[in-house]
């Protein structure tokens, strides 16, 4: 076993692992970012431009050109914050559901197809590993929420 930390050796694997997915981006797939915001409004609610900046770690004036973009295109949509009548927020519409589903539907299928090319130990192995990694990544979101 390396002398190299644990986070040191999965680090780039992930990285790797999220570069690849990256590049499935295209014009048919949202960015990593969008994805992220439509996800986050499919999952949770509507939410404010401020705290899907936040949440995102961009710029609010980013997110919100972002939203204008989003919002043009049918994904989302604002609405009046009914706890602040001064307020907006910003909810998912069904074709920014739909966008999600097609798009994590491609990025399963892509994985899927490379999952197939491992040998039979190297695919139980990393379904082994996938309940710890799921426990890993509550513990990342759990910390930056705290």
């Amino acid at each position: 076993m390396s002398d190299e930390s644990r986070g040191s050796q999965l680090l780039p694997v992930l990285a790797q692992l999220v570069r690849f997915l990256r590049q499935l981006e295209g014009p048919d797939n949202p960015s990593s970012v969008a994805l992220s915001v439509l996800r986050r409004l499919s999952d949770e609610g509507p939410a404010r431009v401020t705290e899907l900046a936040r949440l995102t770690r961009a710029s609010q004036p980013g997110m919100t050109q972002l939203v204008g973009r989003m919002e043009k295109a049918a994904l989302v949509r604002r609405v009046p914050d009914p706890t602040d009548g001064r307020g907006v927020l910003v909810e998912v519409t069904q074709d920014g559901r739909d966008l999600v589903a097609r798009t994590l539907s491609h990025y399963a299928a892509t994985l899927d197809r490379l999952f197939e090319g491992l040998d039979a130990d190297d695919q139980d192995a990393v379904v082994r590993a996938l309940p710890a990694l799921e426990r890993l990544a509550q513990a990342g979101e759990k910390e930056s929420a705290g």
